[in-house]
Order: structure tokens, then C-alpha cells, then sequence
């Protein structure tokens, strides 16, 4: 019972009295072998939050698990919000304490220059740990160290708990070092969504659309990075994600959902390329309704045109119909 901010001579007091009712309060210091000045201040306190009651002159009585936990749960619950409301009232401290830093502080509208690697993992981690909505990724490399997945899944698997959703756009030749393989499926299976480009050399962090990382040399990292905090610097990042994103292909393209080699039925992602196509739908709903790319839908679009050896979509949709893959 100490999650309710219950001590243990407390506890024993409670379950003490649960099974014996109507004890003496000169008998519990005895019964439980605790000194009187401290069973006399943990009956007081337990008597004075509901959980114990006096019955008669001298005898105690205990309220029932269900009174005693709803009454503590009320307690530490408002106790909790006193400490959350004292925690935002103390935000002002972050002004008193920037001053601290001197003239070397980085203003919060600004842009920040990170000089060394050490500094800038700091900062991602720091980025990531306060992002609430949306992490934003483009990250050229072609393989990860060991020491690179361990230190980034606690990262990204943090943020995923909480919801926050996770866009990254990988190179395609990642996807040939298998643990880097491994590691990328894993965070789309937990949610993450991943393209992969064939030529990217952009190096791209977002952070809730408000804090931009970029490297001051995409050729040399080495030699720093820069976070933006304009709102005009960032939104200008944001918009060369999305056009990168937007030419990516989605990480579970290739074997996975792809139609079957033998000609026997399409997998699980073209019947439903299948069926958008069938509606008539545009490319755009098509995809957006998959939750894919365009450039994906439209590759899935021409795999099933040379599978079924259509020569345009109506002809494809019919000859579907009568292999009854839809």
C-alpha cells in the first residue's frame, strides 16, 4: 500500500485491524512490537485519512478495502495534482535559470550551433524524450552499428509509447545490411511509418514541427549541426521532407503483399489496388486509402497490368473478374 503514500508500520496497523476489529489503541504497540510515540502517530494519521476509525472509547475499528483504497486513492490523486500544479507554476524557472547560462545561451527563437557529436546526441535526446506529436526523419546511412540500434531503439521505442507518430525515409541499400533490416521492420511493426529512396544525401530531424536538425555539412557531420527554431526555417525543412517522403517507396514494398510468382492470386495489397481500381478511383484516394505512397500505388498499378497481361486498367479489372481474384 505504499503506492498511496502508506508506511509500512500503517500497512501493518490496517491489516492488522481487518482481522481483528475493535482492538485496543494501547494494544498495538504491543501486538505489533512498535514503539507507542510511533503506533500513536500512525493510528492518528490513518484515523484522520478514514481508514481506521474510533469505534468506542480506546478501540479501533478498520474501514472496509473498498472504503479504505477509495479514500487513499482520492488522497494521493489530489496530492498528485498539487505537485503537477506546483511543478507548471514553477515554469518561470527556466527564464532565472537561461540567465545563469550567460551570454553563451541559446535563445529559444533562434537557431542553436552544435559543435560536437557528444552535443548533438544530447540534444537529439533531449528532442526526443519532450516530442508529443510528430518526429520527422531523413537519414542517409547504409548500415547501422550494434551500438547505433541499442542507443536509437530506447529512443524511438519511448516515443512510440506514447503516441508520438514517427515518419523516416532510409536509404534503399539500408535494407542489405540485415541487422539494419531487422531493426527498421521492427519499428514498423511497432507503428513507425518507413520509406526507403534509392539516392538521398539530405540528413533531416524534425520535432513537432517546431525544432529543425540539420548538419552544417551533409558531407562531413563531424563538423556540427544547426537546430532551427524559426518557424520559417523549420517549415521551409518540413516542406523538403514531405517532397522527399512523397518520392519514397514504403519499407514493406518488395516480397511482402506482392501477388503470388506463380499466378495463383495477388497477395493482400493487390487485391485491394484490385478493388480501388475496379471503383474507378483516383491514384491519389487510391493510395491514401492504403495508407501507401502514389509512386508505390502506381508501381503496384503496373505489376498487375504485366501479371495479368492487361493493356489498361479497365481490361486488368476485367480479366481479374474472371481469374476471381476479386
Amino acid at each position: 500500500m505504499s503506492v498511496f503514500g502508506l508506511s509500512q508500520t500503517e500497512e501493518a496497523i490496517y491489516r492488522h485491524l481487518l482481522r481483528n476489529q475493535k482492538t485496543s489503541s494501547d494494544e498495538i504497540h504491543q501486538l505489533l512490537r512498535i514503539a507507542p510515540q510511533q503506533a500513536t502517530e500512525s493510528v492518528n494519521r490513518l484515523c484522520a485519512v478514514g481508514v481506521l476509525k474510533r469505534t468506542a472509547p480506546g478501540l479501533l475499528s478498520a474501514a472496509s478495502p473498498e472504503t479504505a483504497v477509495r479514500r487513499l486513492t482520492e488522497l494521493r490523486l489530489r496530492e498528485l495534482q498539487q505537485e503537477l500544479e506546483h511543478v507548471i507554476r514553477s515554469q518561470h524557472l527556466v527564464a532565472e535559470l537561461r540567465t545563469e547560462q550567460g551570454p553563451k545561451g541559446v535563445p529559444v527563437h533562434g537557431v542553436e550551433h552544435l559543435q560536437s557529436l557528444p552535443q548533438i546526441r544530447d540534444r537529439i535526446d533531449d528532442l526526443a524524450f519532450f516530442a508529443r506529436e510528430e518526429i520527422l526523419s531523413i537519414e542517409p546511412y547504409t548500415a547501422l552499428t550494434p551500438e547505433n540500434i541499442s542507443h536509437a531503439r530506447k529512443l524511438d521505442q519511448r516515443c512510440l509509447r506514447r503516441r508520438v507518430r514517427m515518419r523516416s525515409v532510409v536509404r534503399k541499400e539500408a535494407l542489405d545490411h540485415p541487422p539494419t533490416r531487422v531493426y527498421l521492420r521492427e519499428l514498423a511493426a511497432q507503428g513507425a511509418a518507413i520509406r526507403v529512396a534509392e539516392d538521398i544525401s539530405e540528413r533531416i530531424l524534425v520535432y513537432d514541427r517546431r525544432a529543425a536538425l540539420v548538419p552544417k555539412d551533409p558531407a562531413d557531420t563531424a563538423r556540427g549541426a544547426l537546430l532551427a527554431h524559426e518557424e520559417g526555417l523549420v517549415a521551409n525543412i518540413v516542406a523538403l521532407f514531405e517532397k522527399i517522403w512523397d518520392q519514397a517507396e514504403d519499407l514493406t514494398d518488395g516480397a511482402d503483399g506482392q501477388a503470388d510468382a506463380d499466378g495463383s492470386g495477388p497477395g493482400e495489397i493487390e487485391r485491394q489496388v484490385l478493388e480501388a481500381m475496379c471503383r474507378g478511383s483516383k491514384d491519389e484516394i487510391g493510395a491514401r486509402a492504403l495508407g501507401i505512397s502514389i509512386r508505390t500505388y502506381r508501381r503496384h498499378v503496373a505489376e498487375l497490368l504485366r501479371l495479368l497481361g492487361a493493356s489498361s486498367r479497365p481490361h486488368a479489372a476485367l480479366v481479374a473478374r474472371e481469374r476471381g481474384w476479386i
